[in-house]
């Protein structure tokens, strides 16, 4: 495929130079939620890259919990009901399974993602007691995701304590975003306490950057890109010369687009209704934004796209809810688009964006004048290339693999540890705005 007028790619990334001719490592990686904690086994090292398995327990402090495990052909391992009460349980039973039972070598180190970095985390970093610490006092940005994280680091320490865990964090993609698009036109005492745009999804974005960058293989990628990672948390993100430079979510992942559950952008005069006139808790007008908005409620049936698109010829909020959501995204790519200057690639991942093909083509739809022209049949069977050959805009679809990607980063970062490296030879540069806390993230010199 030719390319469009493009960047230079950073050749010889340390993400892919440490991975040569190192001894192979077993890498678990871990996505807690509040009831839900996902996992996966990768084997890397010497060039190689293999997911072995991957799982979940699910339905946590249910008496209807599940413990499901499939090998990398997709072939079901494990699918057994569990009654797992709290997440060390939940570790309990992930951990006995993976030791005694799964034939698969211990792991060398756990990976987790982690939503929310905070002013503090613009790398990944191996936990230590003063990483912990930091991440806790984040919590308030994140209450619905940090609690559940740092509950897993907990629990994964008590039942391996010498078991190295790396943190990786969704915001650190976006660290570079200039200032124009981090802050909010509020008190700047505001700003000092951490309020200000992050943006998240980022290790999914940090995914695909580097598989178009391999796929291009002479180190040349698109120069201007849009990603539009669209599941059922959704968002956009404009990257140029292989950083992000604005995204759509802000503070909080509830912000941006509609999503499955989530509101997106709102005006702030709504929530203050909910609170003065509707006299609604906080706790209960979060629970709505997060929870109960979205395509949920707007369809007042479903958060699922595909049941959605399957009913909208009858049903017509259904219908209503795919026609706002790829409204949303229209306008996001517009938006994008002019803080970019111009496009050369758009890419769709996430579980919408790879499969729903009507959803595509709605969003570019009228996008012409952005050099954008869709080939319908290519669009229609999922094609990896769906943009026209005129197309002066290439229109990709990528599966994306955060799991993966978190994987690499433990991977690289213990690999740099191992030889004597620093901090600042992490796979992630330093940000040319400096809002780390000192010595809060030395993790290197700590015992």
């Amino acid at each position: 495929m030719a390319v469009a007028q493009g960047l230079q790619f950073r050749k010889g990334d340390p993400m892919r130079q440490t991975m040569a001719g190192t001894r192979p490592l077993t890498i678990l990686t871990i996505n807690s939620g509040s009831s839900s904690v996902k996992f996966s086994l990768f084997r890397l090292g010497n060039d190689e890259e293999q997911r072995r398995l991957r799982g979940a327990i699910e339905r946590i402090g249910l008496r209807s919990g599940v413990f499901r495990v499939e090998n990398e052909g997709g072939e079901t391992l494990v699918e057994r009901h569990e009654n797992v009460q709290n997440h060390e349980m939940a570790f309990d039973v992930l951990f006995a399974w993976l030791d005694g039972v799964s034939g698969e070598p211990p792991p060398d180190a756990v990976g987790h993602r982690i939503v929310h970095g905070g002013n503090h985390f613009v790398q990944p970093h191996v936990v230590t007691e003063k990483v912990m610490k930091t991440m806790m006092g984040l919590t308030p940005l994140a209450p619905d995701h940090l609690p559940h994280e740092i509950m897993a680091i907990r629990a994964v320490k008590r039942s391996h304590p010498k078991l190295p865990q790396v943190a990786c964090f969704d915001t650190a993609f976006h660290r570079n975003m200039p200032r124009a698009a981090r802050i909010y036109a509020l008190p700047r005492f505001l700003e000092q306490e951490g309020v200000r745009r992050y943006g998240f999804h980022g290790l999914s974005y940090e995914y695909i950057m580097e598989e178009l960058a391999k796929e291009a293989g002479s180190g040349t990628v698109p120069g201007r890109v849009i990603i539009a990672h669209l599941g059922n948390g959704a968002s956009m993100a404009a990257v140029r010369d292989a950083m992000c430079v604005d995204t759509t979510m802000g503070f909080t992942p509830s912000g941006g687009l509609m999503m499955g559950t989530r509101s997106g952008d709102l005006d702030p005069g709504v929530i203050l209704y909910l609170l003065e006139e509707k006299s609604m808790r906080p706790s209960t007008v979060n629970d709505m934004i997060n929870q109960h908005a979205g395509l949920i409620a707007v369809s007042g049936k479903t958060s699922d796209m595909a049941d959605l698109l399957a009913v909208e010829g009858t049903d017509a909020h259904a219908a209503e809810a795919v026609m706002l959501f790829c409204y949303e995204a229209k306008k996001f790519a517009g938006a994008l688009t002019a803080v970019l200057g111009g496009l050369d690639a758009f890419v769709f991942t996430g579980g919408i964006g790879e499969n729903a093909p009507a959803v595509r083509e709605r969003i570019c739809s009228g996008l012409e004048f952005l050099g954008i022209e869709i080939d319908a049949e290519a669009n229609r069977v999922n094609g990896s290339v769906i943009s026209a050959p005129a197309s002066r805009v290439v229109v990709r679809v990528m599966k994306t693999d955060e799991e993966l990607m978190t994987a690499r980063h433990t991977f690289n970062l213990l690999r740099r540890r191992e030889v004597g490296g620093s901090p600042s030879s992490d796979p992630c540069p330093k940000p040319f705005h400096e809002e780390r806390l000192d010595g809060v993230i030395d993790h290197e010199n700590e015992k």
